[in-house]
């Protein structure tokens, strides 16, 4: 049986909360046939995956030239406007129908 339950993370712990959180530190991790624990094989599968999904996510420094109303138009964007600039111009460029209109 599944149970879901909704946590506010903005409402601090009850008492009765951090004492079970403070119950469960001490105990020891038991692998089980559901979660078992991964051999070393797996675990070297695993990092190489990890390995090859950070290439593709690392983000790179560019240089970029914008008139003054895309730059102000972005930045009342407010904080992370840049990675929402970034969203924008990889949907853009997936789009060939953009692409050719704004060659």
């Amino acid at each position: 049986m599944i149970i879901r339950k909704d946590i506010d993370l903005n409402t601090p712990l009850t008492a009765e909360q951090a004492e079970m959180l403070e119950a469960l530190a001490d105990r020891p991790v038991t692998p089980d046939e559901d979660c078992p624990e991964l051999t070393p094989a797996q675990i070297a599968q695993f990092k190489q995956i990890a390995a090859v999904n950070r290439e593709d996510r690392c983000k790179q420094t560019v240089t970029l030239r914008l008139s003054p109303q895309a730059l102000r138009k972005a930045k009342s964007l407010g904080k992370g406007y840049t990675s929402v600039l970034s969203r924008i111009l990889e949907s853009a460029l997936n789009n060939p129908e953009i692409v050719r209109h704004n060659l």
